[in-house]
């Protein structure tokens, strides 16, 4: 099997190069990449990497993902965001390829407090939800085998991540305030590719698997669950922190400023890929924990 990985050095294009290589032969690729076109804001150049490749699988982990940016620069965003992975559809179709594309939770308006199923009336409140979904519909519509999986609240140990910079400011910050009527599930990148690679070689096998999938961690939280789960779990394993214990302070959405705005409901409910797939989802505080273990032995 030959595999082209678009996006490589992203949180989830790194682990996705782990995570597939017993899968075949990976031709990887980013958007500075020098032999081959990576840069989704040329699609036309994505298109002949792909024709020159011939891949049997095209995993797509790059995209605009500065939601706040994404409000001043729209055209680009969609270029990224959408047309491109249209692109990557239409030259699928051609080969009779596979293509795994991954979108977000940031497609619904984020109302209630129920998870939303695949089904469900997509309403993106935002540039980067609105080119997300626009991005699906192009996939669905060329009619190439694909696997789309949404997910929420990505982080990896690699990069930059919500995690760290609670870490971080809680080393120079007497108090946080952080919000708490968000609710989601913090997914690893890890969690990601490992399910991805999965996923592939069942539709391999198994066409009809093929479709659109919610990918996420168990369980949820709100971003201040979030960070006090970090900042608890730092304290625990030594790490210095001048902020107390009870020095987060919870708030509303409506207390921070920002271009975007963010859906209040993001739970994704991924009953539908636990039954296709035969698989269990770990709870968030597992990937987190790791994730979190990971960094501290680097800073020790």
């Amino acid at each position: 099997m030959k595999i082209l990985l678009l996006g490589k050095n992203g949180q989830v294009g790194w682990e996705l190069q782990r995570s597939l290589a017993p899968l075949g032969d990976i031709v990887a690729l980013d958007f500075d990449s020098k032999d081959m076109c990576g840069d989704f804001s040329k699609p036309d150049g994505l298109a002949q990497t792909i024709r020159s490749v011939a891949p049997d699988v095209i995993v797509s982990a790059a995209a605009h993902t500065a939601v706040d940016k994404a409000e001043s620069e729209p055209e680009l965003v969609r270029t990224i965001n959408a047309l491109s992975p249209g692109v990557l559809a239409q030259e699928a179709k051609k080969l009779d390829a596979l293509l795994v594309h991954y979108s977000t939770d940031y497609v619904f308006d984020g109302q209630g407090t129920k998870p939303w199923i695949e089904s469900d009336a997509a309403a993106p409140l935002s540039v980067y939800g609105a080119t997300k979904l626009e991005s699906e519909k192009l996939i669905q519509q060329s009619g190439c085998r694909h696997l789309i999986f949404r997910t929420s609240w990505v982080y990896a140990a690699r990069g930059g991540n919500f995690a760290k910079t609670m870490l971080r400011l809680a080393t120079e910050r007497d108090s946080l305030s952080v919000i708490n009527d968000q609710i989601g599930a913090p997914t690893g990148a890890d969690l990601l590719a490992d399910v991805t690679a999965h996923a592939i070689r069942a539709a391999e096998l198994q066409p009809e698997l093929c479709g659109l999938y919610h990918l996420v961690a168990g369980g949820e939280t709100s971003w201040h669950g979030y960070a006090s789960f970090v900042l608890d779990l730092a304290r625990s394993k030594g790490l210095p922190l001048k902020i107390a214990t009870d020095a987060i302070k919870a708030v509303p959405t409506s207390d921070f400023r920002t271009a975007a705005k963010r859906p209040l409901n993001s739970r994704l409910d991924c009953s539908k890929l636990k039954k296709a797939f035969d698989l269990e989802l770990p709870n968030w505080q597992t990937g987190v924990e790791r994730m979190l273990t990971e960094i501290l032995e680097k800073q020790a």
